[in-house]
This record gives structure tokens, sequence and C-alpha cells, in this order.
């Protein structure tokens, strides 16, 4: 008959054996230490140096005092004296300081429901992979705020990468929003998931908008000063306003055909008694006459002088350019 059970190791009653009720209390000490099993500590490897009845720890690796040579050991205190139980593939414990549960497993204490921090993935009614990390498969999914706002923020390493939105039908990209290899704004689309043609950019640095053959945005001009604006392509048409919410100045607003390529050019379209044109000379700031507005042309820019006796912005909108 075997002296030990084979999953606890709780000693059995022996035929003729003298002082029965030792090895009875002695299975029982183990039972009351391993049944529900609760621990300290995991990982411990210094005695406490007041141990309460019933406390457990995990050992770990280089475990010191009266735990000396017992790495990787349960170990166990009462009636004023340690017991050392090595742990058995599955055992689960409860751990009181993290209030977590886990699983003996190839030789460690592993949390059964493991923390959702530093994940290699988390799939959603799908399944993760190295390069989607996060998967959901939903027919819709929910971002709300947490008190007030709500901000979805998506970040690129460097300018010449891409932080984006693809919209796809059936696994191909058909439309594009972000910062798709630069750092200004576009709407761009697709007809193959291959070639993307821009629709829309916006600059980053003063909200300048462009479409194909159009391009709009304005530009503030101190007294007696010059503005240049890059035209978006070397020929096309031009429309000028000078703007002012309480004090518009239909004078000084004119609609012009450009070339800014090696044949400098600027033909009047239509123009206000207040804006001149001249042609391809450099503007100095009071080149025009004082109190017009000023328009020339230069290589790949258009100049714009204000002469207006103040601070002015320009509204400008480029037609019919590539």
């Amino acid at each position: 008959m075997p002296s030990l059970s084979p999953s606890l190791s709780l000693p059995y009653l022996q035929p003729s054996q003298a002082q029965k009720h030792v090895t009875h209390n002695e299975a029982l000490r183990r039972l009351d230490a391993l049944v529900q099993l609760r621990v300290a500590e995991f990982n411990a490897v210094t005695p406490p140096a007041s141990p309460a009845e019933g406390d457990t720890h995990a050992l770990g690796t280089g475990a010191g005092g009266a735990w000396a040579g017992q790495d990787g050991r349960l170990a166990c205190y009462g009636d004023g004296a340690w017991l050392f139980v090595d742990p058995q593939e599955g055992w689960r414990a409860w751990g009181l300081a993290e209030n977590r549960l886990r699983v003996f497993s190839a030789g460690s204490w592993l949390a059964v429901v493991p923390p959702l921090e530093n994940l290699t993935g988390l799939g959603v009614g799908t399944s993760s992979d190295a390069t989607n990390r996060l998967a959901v498969a939903s027919e819709a999914a929910l971002f709300t705020h947490a008190g007030s706002d709500h901000r979805l923020t998506i970040n690129k390493a460097t300018a010449t990468d891409t932080a984006s939105v693809v919209l796809q039908s059936g696994w191909s990209g058909r439309a594009e929003l972000g910062l798709a290899g630069d750092e200004d704004f576009q709407i761009r689309v697709s007809a193959d998931g291959n070639a993307w043609t821009p629709g829309l950019s916006l600059r980053r640095a003063d909200g300048l908008a462009r479409v194909p053959c159009l391009m709009a945005g304005a530009i503030d001009i101190a007294n007696d000063a010059v503005g240049y604006v890059p035209t978006p392509g070397a020929g096309g048409m031009v429309a000028l306003n000078l703007v002012d919410p309480d004090y518009p100045q239909a004078p000084h607003s004119g609609l012009f055909s450009y070339d800014t390529g090696p044949s400098l050019a600027l033909l009047t379209l239509a123009r206000g008694a207040s804006l001149e044109n001249h042609g391809g000379s450099v503007l100095s700031g009071t080149t025009g006459t004082d109190g017009r507005s000023s328009v020339a042309v230069r290589d790949g820019e258009l100049q714009i002088e204000n002469r207006h006796g103040g601070p002015r912005r320009y509204a400008y909108s480029f037609l019919n350019t590539y």
C-alpha cells in the first residue's frame, strides 16, 4: 500500500500504525493549506518576520532564511512551522495582494485572465494578426465621451509616413482621407486600390484648399507691403478680392488669366477701379498708386501689393489650373 496519495501527497494511515492521529493531522494540515488555495505573495524570497497561521507564499528563485533551498515550492505556515509543497500542473491560487486568479503551468504561476495591457493583438469577432493587431468584425462600432469630449488620434512617425483612414470595397481601397505621405490633409480616391487621385487637399500652414483645377485661400498683407501666393500651375485663371466683413472693397477685386512660367503674363478679364495690373513687374510695396491694390506675376508666384492705408486680407481663387 502506498504511503502518500497521488495528487496532494496526503499521508495514508498504515496497518498496525501507532499514533495514527499524527498522520491524520498532517493530512488535514495539507488539506487546510491547499484546498481553496490563497497565496499572500508570488515569487516571494524573504520569509515574513511574523507569519500568520495559514499564510501561504509561492516561492521564487533565490529564497532565503527559513525558505532556503525551497525555490519554486509553496511555503505554508501552520502550527508554528513552515510546510513546503510542490505545486502541480493546473493548480489554481487566488493572489491576495493583487486580487487575481493564477494557474500553475510550465513551472510558473500565470494569470488566468492576463492583464489587458501591452497585448500583442486583440480580435473582436475575428482574429488579429501581425499587421492588424486590433481587428473587429461587427455591424457597428461606438466610441463615446466620458464626461465631455471624445477625440480619436491617429499618429505617424515622420512627415513622409501615412496616417489615414482607408475606405474599401471587397478589400480594395476606394477612398482615403488623412495625411498620406506628407503633412497636408487630403482626400483621394482610387479605381483599383493601387493608383490614387487627389480630390481635395488642405495645406497645413494656412488651411489653403486645393482641388483639381481649383485652389483657394487668403493672405494678410501689411500696408505698403507685398504678399506672395504660389500658383498651383504655370497657367490658369485667378479671382482676387480684398475682403472685410464690415467694409467690403469691391473696387479692389479682379479676374485675371495668368502665366507664371517662362513667359510671364497677366491678362485682365475684369478689374475694379482700385486694382492695378502690373503684368510681370516686380512689386516693391510702393509700386502702385497710393490707396489702391496692385497685382503682378513672377516665376511661380502671384504678387499682391497693398497700398490701401492699413493691413488688409486678400482672398484668391485659382481656376482651370493644374
